[in-house]
């Protein structure tokens, strides 16, 4: 196939929108999303620090690039990437040097949280602890909590996730088949500032990941392809599997879904539902309830137990 635009060899197909881009228009295609999505996402930037969630694989590694791309210039901006060390042997340790590698060619600072010193357990851990749940739950609720608080601490202005279209439509369906609502509502990226919580975007909300693997390919980024061993557990990978036969049928159904999720949004604000985070009674941080989901599973681990029910974080 050849591009559209100027007849290059095409690199990948987009069946959503039927074209063939080539590398050049690919890349421009990546970028020129990203900041449609900054502009929608974080309006009126007038400085400040601005945190990137930097796991060392591909989404992060493309965020942390085209951020670094987009305010590097901007007068009074600076960038700081945070990595989350949750604690999973022969996972964790490469991701961590290449996200270290990426900081470096930037130029950028580069702080990693380590879940075993914040919070005082760590993913491997908690499989161990709770061997009958699958242990992606507590590294998720641990992971965000962690990165909302080394972006408070840092002062950061806003967080940059480097959720992808397919992640995000993922996300959007588990809720929409549990009826939750409120979970739905919460998640990045987030529409307004809530206290305690920094807000969270995620620029690449409109660019498939199989595009984000090809931009970063191509732009020659450091980053680590391996996977969790925890991820074949995860209940996201049934989704995964769904979003992607359902995007096959028809394409654009990942759009689709992201689409649903705004306009839902739009109609519970419009009629005032949903309020501001409390603070969970024993770490301080936001929370839905008097004790925070993150508490609630690291005092499940230390017993060995998981809770029942309780009520999800913020």
């Amino acid at each position: 196939m050849a591009c559209e635009r100027c007849g290059a060899p095409s690199v990948i197909d987009r069946p959503y929108d039927g074209t063939h881009p080539c590398a050049r228009h690919l890349e421009a295609s990546v970028r020129e999303r990203f900041r449609r999505e900054v502009h929608l996402q974080f309006p009126r930037f007038a400085g400040g620090r601005i945190a990137v969630a930097l796991s060392g694989g591909k989404d992060s590694a493309v965020a942390l690039a085209l951020t670094h791309r987009y305010f590097a210039r901007r007068p009074g901006a600076e960038i700081v990437a945070i990595t989350v060390d949750e604690g999973i042997a022969g996972y964790r340790p490469p991701t961590i040097a290449k996200a270290a590698e990426l900081c470096r060619s930037l130029g950028v600072r580069h702080e990693i949280v380590r879940a075993s010193e914040r919070i005082g357990t760590t993913t491997d851990a908690a499989a161990l602890r709770l061997a009958d749940r699958p242990p992606c739950g507590p590294c998720g609720v641990w992971r965000r909590q962690l990165l909302n608080g080394a972006a408070r601490e840092l002062g950061a202005r806003v967080l940059v996730l480097g959720f992808n279209l397919d992640d995000l439509a993922q996300t959007v369906l588990m809720n929409l088949a549990k009826a939750d609502v409120d979970r739905l509502v919460r998640m990045a990226p987030h529409r307004q500032r809530q206290d305690g919580l920094i807000p969270r975007i995620a620029p690449l909300a409109e660019v498939p990941e199989r595009e984000v693997f090809a931009f970063a390919t191509l732009a020659g980024l450091p980053f680590d392809h391996g996977e969790c061993p925890h991820a074949s557990a995860a209940q996201r990978n049934v989704f995964r599997e769904v979003v992607w036969r359902l995007e096959e049928a028809r394409p654009g159904t990942r759009h689709a879904l992201l689409r649903t999720r705004e306009r839902i949004v739009e109609l519970l604000e419009a009629a005032g539902v949903g309020g501001a985070p409390m603070v969970c009674l024993r770490c301080g941080e936001a929370s839905t309830g008097p004790v925070c989901r993150a508490c609630q599973l690291r005092e499940a681990a230390a017993a060995g137990v998981m809770a029942d029910g309780g009520v999800g974080p913020s």
